[in-house]
């Protein structure tokens, strides 16, 4: 029982406020120095970060008090502001794990109430990198916007305002929800973190290049002005309202910030009451009986029941499971199926691209068959024991191969017309297409070796960390090795594909698509039947490989 929780008439001994604050702030500071005495390589990287941050943070200031007095340097300030803030809503999302103290649950036991606890977390949570680089911006924004004595009383109240408006979002939304970003859901979006910065940054680039094409910052006037009003961005655009004179308008948008402020502290101190006096229910599923969990789970029911008999049905529905389920496989599966469809169709819909640019798709699945081993981790010794020949060997491989091929086949013919459908380039589709089948076939010749050949292990307890320590050179090896030689093995269809470009014969393209299919075809089945006996062979190494993680 919590102080939060307490019958009526209870005496409950609570910590004052005033001696909280420091007790937080030198926790927050034990947990950095002990989280840096962990190992040489953390040190390393915080420190790299500290000095990138700072370096970037001081270019930031210069670049926004060169542009005082610019004509667009409010519409700027305003713009980075409410980007700074998104960054701060949804980073608790991918990196729960990053601050200790973003978890409340931790202190349930202690008898602190939730006012002083929210004072006392809000000022531990100003340590950091990320408030420094967040006081950086604004401060800069100010010096860049502010003319005037009204204007500069107004920016020494909104350079705290908005730190303190990002800082309170980030904690309310991490604190609401806590309980799903330490489960295996929350596990799951952490490692898709990946994804939605390169997703993100394919996106930045896009509009970047828009933006230059439609004139610059003047063309984001319309969506400055709306943001002008949107916490915390509204403090600095008070800013811009007081030097132009207008301090009606100024107070109004100090005043959204102030209140935005205000419903953050209230939002996050219910959300702290009800997750520290709520019993969790994250294994209450646990207690159900195991039939009614399990239905419609069961082997061989709905589409996994079209799936062939013996060996290779078994085998396709795990390597399909693994996709759903394992939250590393999941991540290689969702970035290769985004970057596929994003690279391609961006370059087209900025008129740079070409159909062929649909063989990056084919290129980033086919990646999924490399260390298929590897996904495995310890419980591969389960797969060595069933393998007793070649021909085992061969069917487990031929049953991954195909269960990736499931997914892959109707995804590259999809990114290969849209891209088309974007350029108009129907002449060309079947070339494309017919290329792509042929470098997926590729792929799968080489993954299926190399996962033989040089499989590594993958850890399970971190979200970005994908190659056990000392076996960083076997999955370099694995992995470009074999996007190499399937770029040479693909070599007899580029040919084709050029000759029939340099010598003209654009009608005879449509040839390209029954070969690379059969080409494919022929180089997969290839490919994994030289495989087989390799990882026959090597079952103990393989297992030895896969379990260090």
């Amino acid at each position: 029982m919590t102080v939060l929780d307490a019958p009526a008439g209870t005496a409950v001994p609570a910590v004052p406020g005033r001696d909280i604050v420091p007790v937080f702030v030198r926790l927050k500071l034990t947990l950095l120095r002990n989280g840096l005495r962990q190992s040489s390589g953390r040190r390393a990287a915080y420190v790299a970060s500290l000095v990138v941050t700072l370096l970037f943070a001081v270019a930031q200031v210069i670049g926004l008090v060169a542009l005082r007095g610019h004509a667009q340097a409010g519409t700027l300030v305003v713009l980075l502001t409410a980007v700074v803030a998104l960054g701060w809503a949804v980073m608790p999302l991918f990196f729960p794990s990053g601050d200790e103290t973003l978890d409340p649950s931790r202190l349930v036991m202690l008898p602190l109430r939730p006012r002083p606890l929210i004072g006392a977390l809000l000022v531990s949570s100003l340590i950091g990198i990320g408030p420094l680089f967040t006081l950086a911006l604004a401060l800069g924004s100010v010096i860049a916007v502010a003319h005037g004595a009204a204007a500069v009383v107004l920016g020494v109240v909104a350079v705290p305002l908005t730190l303190l408006v990002c800082v309170a979002l980030a904690r309310s939304v991490a604190t609401a929800n806590i309980r799903l970003l330490t489960s295996r859901k929350g596990r799951d979006l952490a490692v898709l973190s990946g994804l939605v910065i390169a997703v993100g940054i394919q996106f930045v680039n896009f509009g970047a290049q828009r933006l230059g094409r439609a004139g610059g910052l003047s063309s984001l006037e319309p969506l400055a002005d709306v943001v002008r009003w949107l916490p915390p961005a509204s403090a600095l655009g008070a800013v811009g309202s007081a030097s132009e004179g207008a301090y009606g308008t100024a107070f109004g948008q100090l005043l959204v910030s102030v209140l935005a402020l205000g419903a953050l502290m209230w939002l996050w101190q219910r959300s702290l009451v009800k997750l520290m006096t709520s019993p969790d229910g994250s294994t209450l599923a646990a207690a159900e009986p195991s039939a009614r969990r399990s239905g419609g789970d069961a082997s061989g029911s709905g589409l996994f029941s079209l799936l062939p008999e013996g060996r290779t049905g078994p085998v396709m529905q795990r390597s399909l499971r693994y996709v759903v389920r394992d939250p590393k496989t999941k991540a290689s599966w969702v970035t290769a199926l985004a970057i596929g469809m994003i690279v391609p169709v961006l370059n087209a819909v900025q008129g740079s691209g070409s159909v062929y640019f649909a063989c990056f798709a084919a290129g980033m699945l086919g990646m999924q068959m490399y260390n298929q081993f590897g996904q495995d981790t310890s419980a591969f010794w389960m797969v060595a024991l069933s393998v007793s020949s070649t021909r085992d060997a061969y069917l487990e491989l031929r049953a991954r191969a195909l269960a990736l091929l499931l997914i892959t086949l109707p995804y590259t013919v999809l990114v290969t017309v849209v891209t088309a459908a974007v350029l108009g380039s129907w002449t060309a589709l079947p070339g494309a297409m017919g290329l792509s089948f042929a470098l997926l076939g590729a792929m799968l010749a080489t993954g299926a070796l190399a996962s033989a050949q040089f499989p590594y292990s993958i850890p399970q307890d971190g979200a970005f960390k994908n190659v056990a320590p000392g076996q960083a050179g076997l999955a370099w090896i694995s992995i470009f090795g074999g996007m190499i030689a399937a770029a040479v093995l693909s070599g007899p269809v580029i040919a084709l594909t050029i000759w029939l470009h340099v010598a003209d014969h654009q009608d005879q393209l449509w040839l390209l698509l029954p070969v690379g299919a059969v080409y494919g075809a022929f180089i997969g089945w290839l490919g994994v039947r030289l495989a087989a006996p390799r990882a026959a062979g090597r079952l103990p190494e393989i297992l030895a490989a896969v379990s260090k993680g």
